[in-house]
């Protein structure tokens, strides 16, 4: 098949993908002629296509005499024509930009990922909360309300921050409820469910009661968060979604908003992206799955090597700017990694010297 493939002909299929790209309209001989001035005459061009036909890159609908790509054509075009996929300097900038100027919290940057990546790209955005082998505490901290209404307020070990509110049996002390959470920040930091039950339970206190609550508070929303991961999957431009031409039917605009919006498509592939270095492409129905045949996915991993790893990406048709896709989704994914890595106290620069035993800096 590469026999085949002629330096002609791979100009020819590389223009014609990003014609079609461009417009979502079939490309027929007749336009590349005109478009690029070519020398050749469209009969010429006719001979090249039927040919890319063959070779299993274009084809054609029974309506049009213009060609369109095939998951084979996509999938040459991104591994050996597409040109080198990099974001301008000021667009790079702009983007750390926002990052640095939001809050520093985890959620927010999940979110701005998210919307950044969808506006960039022109298309659906994925993203997949980093999540660690277990779910630890990082500390807790107990704010009154009113009365007897306590406000727990968990950060946990990934950044994510839940707040849960209890009653107790009396109104307690802002001294007693700062002394109890002092107790637990101790005893509990970086701790795992079955590690605070067995930290707390050979604590005596002189508040028992209240300590059992918050334990037992602590420990539920641990555990609602450990299986709330596992489904978790953040999207974001569905406007976008709405603007291609390839979803101007219902149907289609349902099926989009069920992949994106549940774990059912996308959940399997996350354990290959959080295994594998660089930014991931899957065509259409490369996936092999009947669900995904006529949607692309450029995915990446970001966050802290084998501690705390989640996912992020955009979901389009195959019809997609892949150059644009991919270079917009490393980036996010590297500003996203080094974000986690500083929420953790220590930059990237530092654990990768670490790492190697390089003086810091080198």
């Amino acid at each position: 098949m590469f026999a085949e493939m002629t330096e002609r002909r791979r100009q020819i299929l590389k223009l014609v993908i990003q014609e079609y790209v461009a417009s979502s309209a079939p490309v027929a001989s007749e336009h590349l002629v005109r478009r690029y001035g070519m020398t050749v005459s469209s009969a010429t061009i006719r001979n090249e296509l039927a040919a890319l036909e063959d070779l299993g890159y274009l084809t054609h609908f029974h309506t049009s005499a213009g060609r369109v790509p095939t998951d084979a054509g996509y999938r040459f075009f991104v591994e050996n024509l597409m040109d080198r996929p990099t974001l301008a300097t000021h667009e790079e900038h702009a983007i750390r930009q926002q990052f640095l100027t939001a809050h520093t919290t985890l959620d927010q940057w999940i979110h701005m990922a998210g919307a950044v990546m969808a506006r960039t790209a022109q298309n659906v955005s994925v993203v997949v909360p980093p999540r660690g082998p277990v779910v630890r505490l990082r500390n807790v901290h107990l704010v009154p309300i009113h009365d007897t209404v306590i406000l727990a307020v968990m950060v946990l070990h990934d950044g994510m921050v839940r707040q849960q509110t209890f009653v107790t049996d009396h109104p307690q002390p802002i001294d007693e409820l700062q002394r109890l959470a002092n107790v637990m920040n101790a005893l509990c930091h970086d701790a795992s469910v079955s590690q605070i039950r067995d930290r707390m339970d050979a604590v005596t206190d002189p508040n028992p009661g209240l300590l059992r609550q918050v334990v037992d508070l602590v420990c539920a929303t641990l555990r609602i968060y450990d299986d709330a991961l596992s489904i978790d999957i953040r999207s974001d431009g569905l406007l976008e979604m709405f603007n291609q031409p390839e979803f101007a039917h219902t149907d289609r605009v349902k099926h989009m908003l069920e992949l994106v919006q549940s774990s059912g498509a996308l959940a399997p592939l996350i354990p290959q992206i959080t295994q594998s270095d660089g930014v991931q492409v899957f065509i259409g129905a490369e996936s092999q799955r009947p669900d995904l045949r006529e949607v692309s996915m450029v995915l990446a991993r970001y966050g802290m090597d084998n501690e705390m790893v989640g996912v992020l990406g955009v979901v389009g048709p195959t019809r997609m700017p892949y150059a644009r896709a991919i270079a917009t989704v490393r980036y996010i994914a590297g500003v996203m990694s080094d974000l986690v890595y500083e929420l953790h106290g220590e930059s990237r620069a530092e654990r990768d010297a670490s790492i190697h035993g390089l003086p810091n800096g080198e």
